[in-house]
């Protein structure tokens, strides 16, 4: 065997001196080439590759300091991490579980808005009860201000729901007791009302906006986009609902054609 391989890399070695090759030459060009090609290719994969020092070892990263792509190296540690928010959980039976980040300003002006809400459903209960008196039967004013008042008190509870979603403590204060009779001397009762909801729905966006405010100088992101998303467009547009009543009540004066206005309220008609 010894034998027939040196007659082989003989013979290899004549037909390449016929054709002006030196084997040993060819050989030795192949070792620089292949050893320049380790070199090239040791510089690309520390360049592609740089390692990060990590504690006492290295991890390879797959991109460089300054490259935006993604990275191998494991730089979120979740068991070390989250021993600071261990620390934060409340032993106490009494605390809630799920409390992040929110604050005694937020939770007290979200109670206070839950009170807001309360009482305008509370006003417009009352104002639907006068229509709906016998000497005064204004059926579609009287649906119109129970559906309101059913609306604001859907606010309130959805208001209690987020309360209690954000860990807070919900805190139901006293209600005034509304006035009963809504009756004008020059503008009349339909017209009176309805200048009266235009207030309060002003009003109840006042204090959402307040709400909103006392969000953002605490940095809570997540109470600011409740407002806007839950809150904030519906009211802009009962204000503007509300401004086309009272402009149609203040054309039709207090006779004839609040009953014509109180039909359309009534069966759902009127465009606003």
């Amino acid at each position: 065997m010894l034998v027939s391989l040196s007659s082989s890399v003989s013979a290899i070695s004549q037909k390449a001196s016929g054709h002006g090759f030196s084997l040993s030459s060819s050989t030795s060009m192949f070792n620089a080439s292949l050893k320049s090609s380790k070199v090239r290719t040791s510089s690309f994969v520390r360049e592609l590759y740089p390692k990060r020092s990590v504690g006492n070892g290295a991890l390879v990263s797959a991109s460089k300091e300054d490259n935006h792509s993604l990275t191998l190296d494991m730089v979120f540690e979740p068991f070390e991490e989250v021993k600071k928010e261990l620390l934060l959980v409340p032993d106490n039976p009494q605390a809630s579980l799920a409390r992040q980040k929110y604050t005694d300003q937020c939770e007290a002006i979200v109670n206070e808005q839950i009170n807001v809400e309360y009482n305008v459903s509370y006003v417009y209960h009352a104002i639907y009860a006068y229509f709906d008196r016998d000497n005064v039967a204004l059926k579609g004013f009287a649906k119109f201000f129970k559906d309101s008042s059913i609306e604001e008190r859907q606010h309130a509870e959805k208001l209690m729901e987020y309360q209690n979603k954000r860990g807070g403590k919900v805190k139901l204060q006293s209600m005034l007791m509304p006035l009963s009779e809504f009756d004008h001397a020059e503008k009349g009762d339909a017209l009176h009302s309805m200048e009266l909801a235009l207030s309060l729905e002003k009003l109840n966006n006042e204090k959402l906006l307040n709400l909103h405010r006392i969000a953002n100088e605490n940095n809570d992101v997540n109470l600011v986009d409740f407002v806007e998303s839950e809150f904030l467009t519906e009211q802009a547009e009962a204000i503007e609902k509300i401004s086309e009543y009272v402009a149609q009540l203040r054309r039709v004066g207090k006779g004839l054609g609040v009953w014509h206005f109180d039909q359309m309220l009534l069966h759902d008609v009127v465009t606003a």
